[in-house]
């Protein structure tokens, strides 16, 4: 939810600014809406936030509904986050000027250009370098208050997770996730066999299933004509279905225990299959994307700003792309990380190891590529993706991942509750539009 509340709402102003600043300019007799806790929140407040509203809602391909019908909804989102920033003043929520620079570097690079150029473009717009900082801001100080006081709330049992451990089991209709021992009577067709003999084999493989189906023993069919292993009764043994050709899971996953499919065809001929054995899977599986990762860091203080960081670290890029080093023998020289001694390899991990931030910039880049300097609560970065795999995540690891997929879920209702209470709590008095 961290990363989510805040970059959906920062893109979202980045998206239809222009939009927006017009909509501001064109008020020329402004007025109070509402008053939360005496703070007053403005008509053109307003038609701003519907305006970024109406613009979100296009980007996903919604239709928005009249103005009538959305303006209630959006007054009561302002005067829910006004009630929130009141309460992080007062308890001493405060967003620094390096956050700003970063968030400010998300969106520059979101929309693909230099921060440089991100506000030259904005304020060409009509949108001042100091309007937008003060937005993201706002953006950033919501997100921190929302971390500190609903994260806090949020606590996954280890008995949380077995129960959703086996609830997951059992509703898993996955038909590859499932397990089963199939057993098969296989008519072999040469490889270069001609349509006629093709036909041939395939009427004397549908006589064999029309055999079974009459009542005959498939493992004495099996002994007799098959052209596969005969031993065990033609049985492959209980697996995983994704361990089979997924022609067999497809030919079987409606038939029942006992019964036999229709004909197979594969490149080694005609197959009966017999459902021996189905068992819902025993354990959970996931299977993710894993990525290894190297990086630079340069961490920030009193003795070294983010922007200088970041030019040196641009620097440093440079003269990598342009051969005159490499990526370990940088990390080694300079990085201040405990991974400099190895080149800056973060070695192998999986979604959710490293902050939003990082992480945002790491799945973006292709195998080889190095980023442009990255700003990030430990300090500047460069960011390097060596290589890819997907794999299984073993037990405890998939634990971790339903964990955290509970945690998300109870982070919105905590986060719903909490906004609730934070709204009841103020004082807000709605106002009409004069006359």
């Amino acid at each position: 939810m961290k990363s989510r509340l805040c970059v959906l709402a920062l893109a979202t102003w980045v998206l239809v600014s222009p939009a927006l600043v017009q909509a501001q300019k064109s008020q020329a007799a402004d007025y109070v809406v509402a008053v939360v806790n005496s703070e007053p929140i403005t008509y053109s407040e307003l038609r701003g936030a519907m305006v970024r509203v109406t613009g979100q809602m296009k980007a996903q391909g919604q239709t928005p509904p009249p103005a009538d019908e959305l303006q209630p909804g959006v007054l009561e989102r302002l005067i829910s986050d006004r009630a929130q920033l009141q309460l992080a003043a007062e308890t001493g929520i405060r967003i620094d000027d390096a956050a700003i620079d970063q968030a400010e570097q998300n969106l520059a690079r979101q929309n693909k250009v230099d921060v440089e150029t991100f506000r030259k473009r904005m304020e060409k717009d009509g949108l001042s370098a100091t309007a937008l900082r003060s937005q993201l801001r706002e953006q950033l100080t919501l997100t921190r208050l929302r971390e500190r006081e609903v994260e806090s709330r949020v606590r996954i049992s280890d008995q949380d997770v077995d129960r959703a451990v086996a609830e997951r089991l059992a509703a898993n209709a996955d038909p590859m996730a499932q397990e089963i021992n199939l057993a098969q009577l296989l008519i072999s067709v040469p490889e270069r066999a001609d349509a006629t003999l093709i036909s041939q084999l395939q009427a004397q493989a549908q006589a064999l299933l029309n055999r079974v189906r009459g009542g005959e023993d498939f493992a004495a069919l099996v002994k007799q004509h098959s052209d596969a292993d005969r031993t065990k009764d033609g049985q492959l043994g209980l697996r995983r279905a994704d361990r089979y050709p997924p022609s067999f899971v497809q030919a079987t996953q409606s038939v029942a225990v006992g019964a036999v499919s229709d004909l197979v065809r594969s490149g080694a001929g005609f197959h009966i299959l017999k459902v021996v054995e189905r068992r819902a899977p025993s354990v959970l599986t996931k299977s993710v994307q894993q990525i290894r990762a190297r990086h630079i860091l340069l961490r920030t203080g009193p003795d070294l700003s983010a922007f200088a960081a970041s030019t040196r670290l641009a620097e440093v890029r440079q003269r990598i792309l342009s051969g005159k080093t490499d990526f370990a023998t940088a990390a080694r020289e300079i990085s201040q990380d405990g991974a400099a001694p190895q080149g800056g390899d973060l070695g192998w991990v999986v979604p959710g190891s490293f902050v939003p931030e990082f992480e945002e910039v790491m799945n973006q880049l292709a195998q080889g590529e190095i980023s442009q300097p990255t700003v990030s609560r430990f300090g500047v970065h460069l960011i390097q993706v060596s290589d890819q795999r997907r794999v299984d995540l073993n037990p405890r690891e998939v634990r971790e991942w339903v964990r955290g997929q509970l945690r998300e879920a109870k982070l919105e209702e905590a986060y719903t509750a909490w906004a609730r209470d934070v709204r009841e709590r103020a004082y807000v008095e709605l106002r009409e539009a004069p006359q």
